[in-house]
């Protein structure tokens, strides 16, 4: 008699767990289906061109004589200055900055012989929004060379830095642009599948990043003109049968 109450017992113990597993089994796999998405990308680049130029034009003198440096180094700026202006930009847009002066005589940890006591340098910095204008004067800076003015590269490249700072001017139409071709991108999978786009399940929102328009080796953003500005969009929409 315990044998059989335990016979029915373990049948209908296995019968639940399999009742159960079945159950369970099928509220996974009606879950998966109810829940199919296709997560998609969407891309929208626009050249644009920089609205604002700027270039350090940094010279460095050195000499036994102090006074002697300190003239050299006005005559520096004063071709520099002239060079500017020669190509028509205003005192406004030029900034002459004070002069670093190192006596290396008087430096605490100097030690050795030096050729030279005294280094004096001195940059101008030019702000402009007239991007052709200041690309024009770089191309021709080679003029200053020829009146013994050697720029400086010790803190950074010689030639000028060009920016776009309107991007907020273009982001709303950008993101516009790349979610609609990640909408056409997830449309043309739910039709290839045999399904119906539903609603949006999660978004993502890429950075916007502005790279050289022409991807030459070496090529620097801030050293061409015309830029490149690109957005990425990912998606996840919902699929229905």
């Amino acid at each position: 008699m315990k044998s059989i109450l335990a016979l029915t017992a373990a049948l209908v113990l296995g019968l639940g767990i399999a009742l159960g597993g079945y159950l369970a089994g099928d509220g996974f796999v009606k879950s998966r289906l109810g829940d199919r998405s296709v997560s998609v990308k969407g891309l929208s680049e626009r050249e644009v061109k920089a609205d604002l130029a700027l270039w350090a034009l940094r010279f460095v003198v050195t000499g036994n004589d102090l006074a002697e440096t300190q003239a050299e180094v006005k005559r520096n700026a004063d071709v520099v200055s002239n060079f500017l202006k020669s190509h028509g930009f205003s005192e406004d847009e030029v900034e002459l900055q004070a002069p670093q002066v190192t006596d290396r005589l008087a430096q605490m940890y100097s030690s050795g012989q030096f050729d030279t006591r005294f280094i004096i340098a001195q940059q101008l910095v030019l702000r402009s929004t007239d991007v052709d204008k200041v690309a024009k004067a770089n191309r021709d800076s080679s003029t200053l060379v020829e009146q013994g003015v050697v720029l400086s590269n010790e803190y950074g490249p010689v030639r000028p830095s060009y920016l776009f700072t309107k991007i907020a001017e273009v982001k709303p139409q950008m993101i516009e642009e790349a979610t609609q071709r990640a909408r056409e991108a997830a449309e043309t999978f739910a039709a290839d599948s045999g399904s119906r786009l539903g609603g949006i399940k999660r978004a993502w929102q890429g950075q916007f990043s502005i790279q050289p328009r022409d991807e030459i080796p070496g090529a620097q953003e801030t050293e061409q003109v015309m830029k490149t500005v690109r957005v990425v969009s990912t998606i996840e929409y919902l699929l229905a049968d």
